[in-house]
């Protein structure tokens, strides 16, 4: 067993007396409970131990003991929270006079870091010693291939009695569901976007049922022909229902089949098959979300504001229309897929005028163009998206999406008090929309209200779990407030959902940069240039400043600036900041604020640039976006 405090490193560069203290306090408290369960101690190694014992169930006991003494330690008022992070392993090991070394050891040292604050992990092998021994739940999590370990490892967690379980029973009111993309077989191939938007909107809708959480659009996408099983899904969404079906669509006659499964066994809580005109299209939905309430023991009797029978009234050929905008807005980024977006979108409204989904995907779109074409006037854009939302809050008040653009937009024009509304009233609408607690996430972080910002990160990765955009905001925020020991397994976790992909890379490289290990940094930004050379990356030239090498950094800048895909002003701002060129980082903001494309979230609170915010000019933009 290897245990691990979590933050401590972080704590003792900002106050090391305090630091130690904690420290003392957590060793005096650790050490009886490892003697009670007759763990010996081979080592401390510094604000943790590694102890061995004579069995799994035992070393199982000792590691809720810890944790349940120090959550009734920290429940108490006006202390310091002492949070610790337990991995167990179950093998055979060397000995060298009191220490033990071994492949098991290394394991259970990389098992440690994917356990939550305050939480515990478990190999594959502890689970099979134990599963049937004891009260404690133990929730399988995704399979990871930690650093040095050659086969991917299976992992549990174990759920403590005080902690928000990832999975729960049916029946309690946090149930997790995945609804999985519908499968295609109609006989035109063309019709595929049909299946998909039926999938999305069913994830809204059922995202509205109080008590029930449900799995965004991104991660479930990347189930969309799998041939994994039902339960290997499941453990890796952390769910404990999965809704999967097909749809046939020919003509406007539609064969709609769904199931919703247990995770556990497996078999099929409830199934069936609905032979339909379009037009019966939204009383299909409506009546599977009612059956799966109801299947789930969750009230029905409203999706959040809205009740659950009722559906949009929409022409049937308007709503294809927006179907397929909405597929290109959701396909690969490129002016062309928005152009060709918007043009559905305008079909659409041109069939059905009262078409909200319709207008607010106008709306979206309409900004996404602005950003890869700079000569259209910011008013004349700005001024029609507003139009576009707020028609379509008029048509439907209770649409997440609209009030989510809406919020976007009142970011962008500095209105934040009324920002900060649209954005929660989109995620009481639909608690499951993972766009929405990013953006409202990069909405605090540019208040500097970074506490709160985390904790959407949070949410936005519980909702949406196979996310590499949520995952790198997470660990961005995380490595700008240098809580790198927090960091770590959410990089592990990252490059597996990236494939050691650029994202991951760019992560990487801001972890070793906030750990100031900057060739390590330099090394891994590098590779994340070569894996996406058509992007600009503000990173690398951030480190080659921070490394000392200011002319180095400033051709880097010069070279991003007359390459293919321009940073934005905001990006260059930072850049220019960071080799402490002061008068071309102003200017750069006070252009980026006249195109309402700044971005404050690295200038605001990467420590690194406490320079140029002493700067009174820092001050005078703060004044122009309404933040000071």
């Amino acid at each position: 067993m290897f245990t691990d405090m979590v933050g401590y490193t972080a704590a003792a560069q900002t106050d090391e007396r305090a630091a130690l203290t904690l420290r003392k306090e957590q060793e005096d408290l650790v050490r009886p409970v490892l003697s009670a369960h007759h763990g010996r101690e081979v080592k401390s190694t510094g604000d943790g131990y590694l102890v061995e014992f004579e069995s799994a169930l035992k070393a199982l006991e000792c590691a809720v003991d810890i944790q349940r003494r120090f959550h009734e330690r920290n429940g108490g008022s006006g202390v310091t929270p002492i949070l610790l992070r337990i991995g167990i392993h179950l093998g055979d090991v060397e000995r060298q006079g009191a220490d033990i070394f071994g492949d098991s050891v290394n394991v259970a040292a990389r098992i440690e870091p994917l356990a939550e604050p305050g939480g515990i992990c478990l190999s594959g092998a502890v689970q099979e010693q134990v599963r049937n021994k004891t009260q404690q739940k133990l929730e399988r999590l995704a399979p990871t291939s930690p650093k040095g370990v050659l086969a991917p490892l299976e992992v549990y967690r174990v759920v403590l009695p005080w902690m928000n379980p990832g999975s729960s029973e049916w029946g309690t009111s946090s149930a997790r569901l995945a609804v999985l993309p519908f499968s295609s077989i109609s006989p035109d191939p063309k019709d595929e976007y049909f299946a998909d938007g039926l999938t999305e909107e069913l994830i809204t809708l059922l995202a509205g049922l109080p008590g029930l959480l449900v799995i965004a659009r991104t991660s479930v996408i990347q189930y969309k022909s799998t041939t994994k099983s039902i339960a290997q899904i499941g453990s890796e969404l952390r769910v404990t229902a999965i809704v999967e079906g097909s749809v046939r669509k020919a003509g406007d006659q539609l064969r709609i089949t769904v199931q919703l499964i247990d995770v556990s066994s497996e078999g099929h809580a409830w199934a069936n098959t609905y032979d339909r005109k379009l037009d019966d299209v939204f009383a299909v939905q409506s009546d599977v979300a009612r059956r799966i309430a109801k299947e789930l023991k969750i009230k029905s009797g409203a999706i959040a504001h809205r009740p659950i029978e009722e559906g949009p009234s929409v022409r049937p050929d308007s709503y294809l229309a927006y179907l397929k905008g909405r597929a290109l807005f959701q396909s690969e980024v490129s002016p062309a897929n928005y152009q060709d977006s918007r043009k559905q979108f305008e079909t659409a409204l041109a069939l059905d005028p009262n078409n909200a989904r319709a207008l607010s995907g106008l709306a979206d779109v309409t900004r996404y163009i602005h950003y890869f074409n700079f000569d259209t006037p910011v008013a004349d854009w700005d001024e029609r998206s507003r139009s576009y939302v707020a028609r379509a809050i008029e048509l439907d008040p209770n649409l997440a999406e609209a009030h989510c653009t809406l919020a976007s937009i009142l970011w962008d024009d500095f209105e934040y008090a009324e920002a900060e509304k649209e954005f929660r009233r989109s995620l009481t609408l639909n608690p499951s929309y993972s766009q929405a607690r990013q953006w409202y996430a990069a909405f605090l972080m540019d208040e500097g209200r970074t506490s709160e910002a985390l904790q959407e990160l949070r949410l936005a990765e519980e909702v949406d779990p196979l996310s590499k955009q949520a995952a790198w905001w997470h660990i961005l925020l995380l490595g700008i407030l240098r809580q790198t020991d927090e960091v770590q397994p959410r990089l592990e976790r990252l490059r597996n959902l990236d494939e050691g992909g650029a994202v991951y890379y760019g992560a990487l490289a801001y972890f070793h940069f906030a750990r100031g290990e900057f060739p390590e940094a330099l090394r891994a930004s590098a590779r994340q240039v070569e894996l996406d050379p058509f992007s600009a990356h503000t990173g690398y030239g951030l480190i080659l400043a921070a490394m000392g090498e200011k002319e180095k950094a400033r051709q880097w800048i010069l070279e991003q600036e007359a390459g293919p895909v321009k940073p934005t002003l905001s990006d260059l701002a930072t850049m220019y900041a960071a080799i402490g060129d002061l008068d071309s980082c102003f200017r750069h903001l006070e252009s980026a604020l006249a195109h309402h494309d700044v971005s404050l979230q690295i200038l605001r609170n990467e420590p690194a640039f406490e320079p140029m915010r002493r700067d009174p000019r820092f001050l005078a933009v703060l004044k122009k976006m309404n933040l000071a």
